[in-house]
């Protein structure tokens, strides 16, 4: 649960650090205290010693699967924190990483897997769905 008295807290990795700077803004404008990272390992050490109230992990960063990679750890530490795949994987290689069946839905660790090229307020409404401030 949400302290009201505080703003929730959403940690965002991704590798590029114009997207970064961009939807750190979008989020912190929306009223979000918001922690970034540009590497796995970075975000990893984060998550040891934060719970956010919300993630948002890169598809591809320095590895190909380096948000699965984030995502299942996130969930094995914090199993009710909500985690968001953000990717344009399928725009750069035309491969379709989105979960289909329920098979791939429980190796991929995540709530919600959207594709890069989103609205800010589309972002938003969907960090509003897990985040109810």
């Amino acid at each position: 649960m949400i302290n009201k008295d505080k703003k929730p807290r959403i940690l965002i990795a991704d590798d590029d650090p114009d997207f970064l700077f961009q939807l750190g803004f979008v989020l912190r404008k929306a009223g979000y205290e918001v922690d970034v990272f540009d590497n796995q390992v970075d975000t990893s050490k984060y998550l040891e010693a934060h719970r956010p109230d919300l993630a948002i992990f890169d598809l591809m960063m320095e590895r190909d699967d380096s948000g699965f990679v984030l995502a299942y750890h996130a969930k094995k530490l914090y199993p009710k924190l909500p985690v968001i795949l953000l990717t344009a994987v399928t725009a750069e290689t035309g491969r379709d990483f989105k979960p289909g069946n329920q098979e791939s839905k429980r190796w991929i660790k995540a709530d919600l897997y959207l594709e890069k090229g989103l609205h800010p307020d589309e972002i938003i409404a969907y960090v509003r769905q897990f985040i109810k401030s």
